[in-house]
C-alpha cells in the first residue's frame, strides 16, 4: 500500500530539518531534541532497509512557490504557497507499505512538536484508493 506522508510547517527562518527552525522544537530540552532526532533517523533507516522508503524531498521556501488557477479560460499564476494558510508543505515522503497500521507507525514519528503530518494514500498504482 503506498501512502504519501506531507510535512505541513512554518519556520521563521524557513530551513531544513524544520524542527531545528521552529520554537515548539527549540524550547524542549537537548536530550528530547536529541531523542526526537534519534527517533527520525533510525525509522529512515530502518524505512531504507525494509524497502518502504520509495522517495521523498525538503522543499525550498514557500517564498518560491507560486500558484496556477484556471481562469477565464487559462492558468494564471499567483503567489502561493497556499491561499490564506500560514502552514507550507515543507516536504514529502513516499512509502510502501505492508497496511496502514505501518503508514501510521511511520506518520507518527515524522510528526514533530510545531509540525502538522499528513498521512494520505495513493490512489494508483497500489495504492489504497478508499
Amino acid at each position: 500500500m503506498k501512502y504519501v506522508i506531507l510535512i505541513h510547517s512554518n519556520p521563521q527562518p524557513w530551513g531544513h530539518p524544520t524542527g531545528d527552525y521552529l520554537a515548539e522544537f527549540q524550547a524542549l530540552p537537548q536530550a528530547e531534541q536529541d531523542r526526537i532526532s534519534g527517533d527520525f533517523e533510525r525509522l529512515l533507516t530502518e524505512m531504507q532497509e525494509k524497502g518502504e522508503l520509495l522517495g521523498g524531498e525538503a522543499l525550498g521556501s514557500p517564498d518560491a512557490a507560486q500558484l496556477y488557477r484556471w481562469d477565464a479560460g487559462r492558468a494564471v499564476a499567483g503567489d502561493g504557497p497556499y491561499s490564506e494558510a500560514k502552514e507550507h508543505l515543507a516536504g514529502f515522503f513516499l512509502i510502501d507499505v505492508e497496511d496502514h497500521a505501518r503508514a501510521e507507525e511511520i506518520a507518527a514519528v515524522f510528526a514533530g512538536p510545531g509540525e502538522t503530518v499528513e498521512l494520505r494514500p495513493t490512489m494508483w498504482p497500489g495504492g489504497d484508493d478508499r
